[in-house]
């Protein structure tokens, strides 16, 4: 596998790029060197920018997050988050899955992530004894980041009646300033182990894509999606028909280190069952 220094090269075969957020963009807390330069490069020459995240949280606080840390509005075209797709399933309820919810949620997450309801008819109960369904957007400060150990229980009893969850968010983990935190996702898996039913909203549905590819409005054979997990960023854009680069940042930093080879990335991605068109070694110009 090619693995390329600077997106550049990706500037002259490609027109617009879905970039993933966490892992890309910033490691959680600030940018990584080169991403702002990067960016204002390919807006310098009219490429187009969407964001797409399977961040549990509402657009707009994605946004406002970007903004801190240097990476303004002007720099694309607009932000998908799987938290926004979620809260327009819950408000619409066309969905099968979503229409035969009630509206009493036992949430497994941080209080910063019930953008995902706001404005909604949902109540958060305090039990699963209480709820209609399970609304999962990952660990929460209270019982931990890094194990899924104390969420054991919770689960359990949420399984035991029957709860349908709702998981806004699919990533197994993510790199925040170095650390592998979990995500909701390593709850999801526990609760379809344990029998429960899950709906996963995000990469790498088709789905959450829509709108992506509407605001990019150009042929997939122009568009380049650049992220750092196979099984959601890079498995999403072939499911989409758009080339796939792996950024090897964030989580793919972690499992590789600072210089992989072009046979381990094959390898892996013969593992994973992607073939992403190159590698970046980080997003920057």
């Amino acid at each position: 596998m090619n693995i390329l220094e600077s997106v550049a090269p990706l500037a002259e075969s490609h027109d617009g790029f879905i970039l993933d957020i966490w892992g890309v963009l910033h490691d959680g807390e600030k940018p990584y060197p080169g991403v702002p330069e990067a960016l204002r490069e390919l807006r310098a020459r009219g490429k187009r920018i969407v964001l797409l995240s399977n961040a549990p949280r509402r657009s707009w606080t994605v946004a406002e997050a970007l903004a801190e840390m240097g990476l303004p509005s002007t720099l694309f075209d607009g932000i998908v988050t799987s938290g926004e797709v979620a809260w327009t399933l819950l408000r619409d309820r066309t969905h099968p899955f979503f229409a035969r919810l009630g509206r009493r949620a036992f949430h497994i997450g941080p209080e910063r992530d019930l953008s995902v309801i706001e404005g909604l008819d949902i109540a958060v109960t305090r039990s699963p004894a209480e709820a209609d369904f399970v609304l999962n957007t990952g660990p929460d400060f209270e019982h931990g980041r890094e194990s899924t150990a104390p969420y054991q229980a919770m689960l359990e009893a949420a399984a035991a009646k029957r709860l349908p969850m709702v998981c806004t968010n699919p990533d197994r983990a993510v790199m925040v300033a170095g650390h592998r935190l979990i995500c909701a996702g390593a709850f999801a898996d526990i609760y379809t182990a344990l029998g429960g039913e899950v709906m996963e909203i995000g990469k790498p549905d088709p789905m959450v894509y829509e709108t992506v590819l509407a605001t990019l409005g150009l042929p997939p054979s122009r568009i380049a999606a650049v992220g750092d997990t196979p099984h959601t960023d890079l498995a999403g854009a072939a499911a989409v028909g758009v080339d796939a680069v792996w950024a090897l940042t964030g989580l793919a930093g972690d499992h590789f280190g600072p210089d992989p080879s072009p046979a381990q990335l094959d390898e892996e991605a013969e593992r994973e069952g992607v073939r992403p068109m190159v590698a970046l070694r980080s997003l920057r110009w």
